[in-house]
């Protein structure tokens, strides 16, 4: 199934990602954390399919992405960055293995936080986020997406974290195994993890290490 969708609004979410805000088809439904393989609606592009989680609710009459634009790539996201309100792109049936268990730690890297988005937005919604902590890494305090809407979520503990750049007002270390030791206060909870493959291969390995069960441990396959 495949659905080609016109895109009502692009708007700047930070210095490089975008968000794409677009048609929604009648029916369409998917969980909070799934995403769908886009292509661009043009000919010399469709087979180039790319997976974009989705980052609004259901309950909206429009679909949402959040996605980050590499320029430097001249791939699909460079042809995303391109693309304004009455262009149109092509999706399919959503797919995903993030999926909400209960309360625990969302482990996040740059744009690796977009599958969490929806989840904890629907959560928020339906104010079942006591108990969860985002533990979200960047480069800088301007790669941080929608820090604002993170720390406004009632019962949300946010703790950021920066590599590159040193900001007083945030931790400037990698989430790394003695950074989870300090932020990690309960591990018998779940844990979430979504990043570059690296660091998630990383993390798994730190979670483990200290003790966390390995059906704890949630991420994108």
């Amino acid at each position: 199934m495949a659905d080609s969708v016109r895109i009502l609004k692009v708007e700047p979410v930070t210095h490089d990602v975008r968000r794409f805000t677009v048609e929604k088809p009648q029916g369409f439904r998917f969980e909070p954390g799934q995403a769908t393989l886009v292509s661009l609606d043009k000919p010399e592009w469709q087979k180039e399919k790319r997976p974009f989680t989705f980052t609004s609710l259901n309950e909206w009459p429009e679909l949402e992405f959040t996605i980050k634009i590499y320029p430097d790539h001249a791939g699909v996201t460079d042809q995303l960055g391109k693309l304004q309100a009455g262009d149109e792109i092509v999706i399919r049936k959503p797919w995903g293995t993030i999926q909400y268990k209960g309360p625990g730690y969302f482990i996040a890297g740059g744009a690796g936080v977009t599958p969490f988005i929806a989840i904890l937005r629907q959560l928020h919604k339906d104010g079942r986020l006591a108990g969860n902590t985002l533990l979200f890494s960047n480069k800088t305090n301007r790669d941080i997406i929608l820090r604002d809407e993170f720390e406004a979520m009632d019962g949300l503990r946010c703790v950021f974290t920066v590599t590159d750049e040193p900001d007083p007002a945030l931790e400037s270390r990698r989430i790394d195994r003695r950074f989870l030791e300090e932020k990690i206060t309960d591990r018998s909870k779940r844990f979430y993890v979504c990043g570059p493959d690296q660091m998630v291969a990383d993390i798994k390995g730190h979670l483990q290490a200290l003790g966390a069960r390995a059906d704890s441990v949630v991420f994108e396959e």
